[in-house]
């Protein structure tokens, strides 16, 4: 089991928080659950309402899209990956199920706090922008390529 010293280093190593102070990163780690999941377990389904994001802590995630009863894995997340963010930050329904790909660690951060955060750290709002953007740029370029592929 982790101690709140710990968490707060790990926080500290995550590029979306190294700028942070250190009393604001212990706030956030005391403010936040660590949460463990094994292989499979379901950290939210697509279309349930944002009500927190996480933070990978150790591990992979399965980012599955779900249609017509069958899944596809459109991603997998790694260690100090940002979830469920765009529901949270958007207030709309989960847009993919995640899923643990192995034991996973986490930190759910609720969506109440998470919101205060960006409010209160205009950096923070831009990095997540910033990533939502790389996102974007990567599934607009993916799905070019698999259009591409079906029609040759």
């Amino acid at each position: 089991m982790s101690t709140l010293k710990d968490e707060v280093e790990v926080l500290r190593k995550i590029p979306l928080f190294a700028a942070m102070d250190p009393s604001k990163l212990k706030l956030l780690a005391y403010a936040s659950d660590t949460v463990e999941f094994e292989d499979g377990q379901v950290l939210f389904r697509q279309g349930d309402a944002g009500d927190s994001a996480f933070i990978v802590l150790s591990g992979v995630a399965d980012i599955i899209s779900e249609s017509g009863g069958s899944e596809v894995v459109v991603a997998q997340l790694r260690d100090h990956a940002l979830i469920g963010e765009m529901s949270v930050f958007c207030d709309i329904p989960r847009s993919a199920t995640v899923r643990a790909n192995g034991r996973l660690t986490a930190l759910k951060i609720g969506k109440g706090y998470f919101l205060e955060l960006i409010k209160e750290f205009p950096e923070l709002a831009r990095r997540i922008i910033r990533e939502l953007a790389f996102r974007l740029a990567k599934t607009t370029a993916d799905l070019a390529a698999a259009e591409r592929a079906a029609r040759h």
